[in-house]
């Protein structure tokens, strides 16, 4: 199955997000990807946080849920919307959310972010919790591939990607990461991390970023990945907009899976 990750440097408008995104995805398609993933806050890097409340949609409506429709619909990928910020009852605090869409343009999975990110260090400072809720409940959803294969495919967002034992809940195949990592933190344990949990769960892992100088002041630190369950970063990108692809092997990662008797106690489907 061939996948993609889109990078982008996301900025203060959101329409302009959007044509972004657009033509990434279309490039996307253009080179085969039936599975593609745009990055946490692909619509938005704002000025303030509380920018995100200004833009957030009730579920099931909205400009930004219908553009992932649409996009997946006209293109027939299945589109992992990144992260939209979505209302709750407190309208002081809205989602990170991340949404599914098929082939057909139907949302097929919702997953909140549970982890919210916080960092302080000097005059970096981030809070994710003043403006956001964070979810509760993990999340998977089932692909069946062209290849004739049904994956299992893990949700997380970010910073969730610090704690291991949400991706060994989700016993997935393919385990999703948009993120927005700050340059300091990407620097210091972005790659590390993502290969550590594709290799403890003998999973692919398809990690889409935000990778770049942005509007609002923002640096953050991309390096879009895939990477194989035995680690392998298969393809990457450092910094800029653009699109990763690589393909996922069905057969080498059962292959994996059957060698490797440290993990024989994990019940693999």
């Amino acid at each position: 199955m061939k996948v993609a990750a889109i990078q982008m440097v996301s900025g203060i408008v959101v329409d302009d997000n959007l044509l972004v995104a657009q033509r990434l995805l279309e490039q996307a398609g253009a080179q085969g990807a039936e599975l593609v993933a745009l990055p946490e806050y692909f619509c938005l890097m704002g000025q303030r946080d509380e920018d995100k409340i200004g833009i957030a949609e009730a579920p099931g409506e909205g400009p930004l849920q219908r553009f992932l429709s649409e996009q997946a619909r006209a293109l027939k990928m299945w589109l992992v919307g990144g992260s939209i910020p979505l209302r709750t009852a407190d309208e002081r605090r809205v989602t990170n959310t991340q949404l599914v869409f098929n082939p057909q343009g139907e949302q097929v999975a919702r997953y909140d972010k549970i982890h919210l990110f916080a960092f302080s260090r000097g005059a970096e400072s981030y809070d994710e919790s003043r403006v956001q809720q964070g979810g509760s409940q993990p999340v998977t959803f089932d692909l069946s591939s062209v290849d004739g294969n049904t994956w299992r495919i893990g949700l997380s967002t970010c910073y969730d990607l610090r704690f291991p034992e949400l991706y060994r809940q989700l016993g997935a195949d393919l385990l999703l990461v948009p993120s927005a990592f700050t340059f300091t933190t990407g620097q210091a344990h972005w790659e590390i991390l993502l290969r550590a949990r594709a290799i403890e769960n003998l999973a692919y892992v398809l990690a889409p970023a935000q990778g770049g100088d942005h509007e609002n002041g923002r640096r953050t630190w991309g390096q879009s990945l895939i990477i194989n369950p035995w680690g392998k970063v298969l393809n990457q990108l450092a910094e800029g907009e653009g699109v990763v692809v690589a393909d996922c092997d069905w057969a080498l990662m059962q292959e994996m899976r059957q060698q490797l008797p440290a993990l024989q106690h994990r019940q693999f489907r």
